[in-house]
């Protein structure tokens, strides 16, 4: 029974052992990206982009907690608008700050979560005129701490957060073709 328990805990330690070092081969960053081209001008699109009220009508994580609580801060709109949230466990909570919000070409947001898994990243939305439309890009980069990393032995990331960004973007598609 001994010898039993022994071959059990050295099998254990082995896969433990495998699981970490597998983690620290992932890369040190994230990268989601994923784009659409709408019909409509830049212009359009843009406020909804640079307003986080207006991020009510079209972003997915919205519509995954209907009593999350959300509190804006600093400017209005554009640069130095911050918008943070506190809801359930599908979104936890965290806080997002426009850095940079070029008229009609490119915002770019500060996004900090605090639960249910801390992570500093930052997000950016790029609007390029396309013919009768635009190509706009919804893409979050930032550093993938060993945890994250460890995630990702087990759930593809690039996936999960990409289905979001393309629900995203093909309701501010929907919105704005109108």
């Amino acid at each position: 029974m001994l010898e039993v328990l022994v071959v059990i805990a050295v099998i254990l330690a082995i896969a433990i052992a495998a699981v970490l070092i597998l983690a620290a081969t992932k890369p040190d960053t994230l990268r989601v990206q994923r784009s659409v081209s709408i019909k409509a001008p830049p212009e359009r699109i843009f406020p909804l982009i640079s307003d986080f009220h207006q991020w009510l009508t079209w972003s997915p994580y919205e519509r995954k907690d209907p009593a999350m609580k959300r509190t804006y801060g600093g400017a209005e709109r554009g640069k130095g608008a911050v918008y943070a949230w506190e809801g359930d466990k599908n979104v936890g909570s965290g806080r997002m700050e426009i850095l940079e919000a070029s008229p009609s070409q490119k915002v770019v947001i500060k996004l900090d979560f605090f639960t249910p898994f801390e992570g500093h990243n930052t997000a950016e939305f790029t609007m390029l005129p396309q013919g009768d439309g635009t190509h706009v890009t919804w893409v979050m980069h930032g550093p993938a701490r060993f945890v994250t990393r460890l995630i990702q032995i087990f759930m593809n990331l690039d996936n999960m957060i990409g289905k979001d960004f393309e629900a995203g973007l093909a309701n501010l598609k929907t919105i704005t073709e109108k």
